[in-house]
């Protein structure tokens, strides 16, 4: 599994990195972490508003930092 955090590195895409990590050991799955921070690769995505998650390419959240059990639900749901 490949989680993206799209960001500039922010205090808020800092957070969302921590949650990402936390929610995949949590989970217990082999993931590769990438940090995006290209403002062109980001808008790429389709994404205007940062930091946003995604999985595999595609976006599941943005412009916020969710909570832990929401981060988990989303990689759950993706890696099943």
């Amino acid at each position: 599994m490949k989680i993206q955090i799209l960001g500039t590195g922010c205090p808020k895409c800092e957070q969302l990195t921590r949650t990402a990590e936390a929610a995949a050991k949590e989970l217990g799955l082999a993931y590769e972490l990438e940090k995006v921070s290209d403002i062109n690769d980001i808008i790429a995505f389709g994404v205007m508003m940062t930091p946003a998650l995604a999985v595999d390419g595609v976006v599941k959240v943005s412009g916020k930092v969710p909570a832990l059990a929401e981060v988990v639900a989303l990689l759950g749901g993706a890696a099943s």
